[in-house]
């Protein structure tokens, strides 16, 4: 068995410019390394057979930093959540069918004068042909009963074919119901008088006719009512531009450049 490795306490430092004897290697006793003074040996372990003889160490060297992680990008911002949808516009009222004995006696009559018969927010009303107007009014007054012709009055739809509805509201004292009857014209079209049926119609028509340009044959003094004769236009046309008025009459009537 070899010997046991001795500690750094037996080896004895060589002069300066020494030179260590050779020893011949044997395989029994390892060779020894000589040291220098500034070498630092480390005491050998274990003294079992083959047990590695001390080696210098090299000076510590200051440990190197971990390299970190590699910096992750800054995750984006959350997404702004989305405005809510505006909620679709809730739809209105809609006309519903009018059946009654008034609207099929009609039909039967007057067939496909009759072009509607609906009822709108409780409200009844009829759209006759322009032709069969005179005779349902007549009727409306002499056999149905509406003995009162509460207002005739007028719309304008100036990209329709038929622009104008021309519209009559009857009511009955009797059955305490109220009806309206309308018809559509063109422009330019006339409409039979009613004064004949009803005698409040005389002021009504003027009415129409003073704010929408629409005669009506047949009626005994078809003048303006609320504008002067000589006034230019109609004012409740919507193709009238109110901020445009008469400004000769104005002018003349009023001394002054604009009623505005």
């Amino acid at each position: 068995m070899p010997e046991e490795s001795k500690g750094p306490e037996s080896v004895s430092p060589l002069p300066e410019g020494a030179k260590a004897p050779s020893e011949t290697a044997s395989p029994d006793k390892p060779q020894a390394v000589p040291l220098t003074p500034s070498a630092e040996v480390k005491p050998l372990t274990g003294t079992a057979s083959g047990a590695s003889e001390a080696k210098p160490t090299e000076a510590a060297k200051p440990a190197t930093p971990a390299p970190t992680a590699a910096a992750k990008p800054a995750a984006p911002a959350a997404a702004a959540p989305k405005p809510a949808a505006t909620p679709a516009k809730p739809t209105g009222p809609v006309p519903e069918p009018w059946e009654s004995e008034l609207v099929t006696g009609l039909k039967q009559q007057y067939g496909s004068g009759i072009l509607e018969a609906s009822r709108y927010l409780g409200q009844r009303y009829l759209i006759v042909d322009s032709s069969v107007l005179p005779e349902i009014l007549r009727r409306m007054r002499e056999e149905e009963g509406f003995d009162y012709c509460v207002d005739i009055t007028a719309v304008h739809y100036p990209k329709r074919e038929h622009q104008f509805d021309v519209v009559y509201v009857l009511y009955s004292f009797a059955k305490n119901e109220r009806i309206r009857v309308k018809t559509r014209i063109k422009d330019g079209e006339h409409v039979p008088s009613a004064v004949s049926i009803w005698a409040t119609a005389n002021w009504l028509e003027r009415e129409v006719f003073d704010m929408f340009g629409i005669v009506f044959d047949g009626h005994p003094g078809l003048k303006r009512i609320l504008l002067p004769e000589d006034w230019h236009g109609h004012p409740l046309r919507k193709d009238y531009d109110i901020l445009q008025q008469d400004k000769e009459w104005v002018h003349i009537n009023l001394g002054i450049e604009s009623g505005q």
